[in-house]
């Protein structure tokens, strides 16, 4: 492959990455919330339950920047605040799905729609390349992002 292509790529792959940023923003503030806090309802709808602790984990965020964050979903009534059983120093956030998916869905609808119907006019051979990509890449930002967090001063 051509350093030329190889590059054209890294381009369009960091486009796509600032695009996604600039979309998540404007979702973000549709749903009175910012781009990042939306996108970490996104861990919570995902993972489901976990302990602030976890979801500073998670995030990269520190403890009192997911204090912070859970108290802005909880006015929202996106989530609820429990103890834990066994332990009443872990608090636990438990996200109210159905709450969460009725405000971010209908942002998302088109978008969802669109980007299906861009999928379907690849054949499957395509997709299981772009597939591939993605999983590796993910990957690749995975192991980035231990490294950065492993590197904290």
């Amino acid at each position: 492959m051509s350093d030329e292509l190889i590059k054209r790529i890294r381009k369009l792959s960091q486009q796509y990455a600032y695009t996604s940023i600039q979309m998540h923003e404007a979702v973000g503030r549709r749903a009175g919330l910012t781009g990042t806090d939306h996108k970490y309802l996104g861990f919570l709808i995902e993972k489901g339950q976990m302990t602030a602790g976890e979801l500073a984990t998670l995030t990269g965020l520190t403890t009192g920047a997911v204090t912070g964050l859970i108290d802005r979903f909880e006015k929202k009534d996106l989530v609820k605040r429990r103890f834990a059983e066994n332990d009443r120093r872990k608090v636990i956030i438990e996200p109210d799905i159905d709450k969460i998916m009725a405000l971010l869905t209908p942002l998302y609808a088109d978008f969802r729609e669109k980007s299906e119907q861009l999928t379907a006019t690849f054949s499957e051979s395509e997709c299981a390349v772009i597939e591939a990509y993605f999983q590796k890449a993910i990957g690749i930002m995975n192991e980035t992002t231990v490294q950065l967090n492993s590197k904290k001063s």
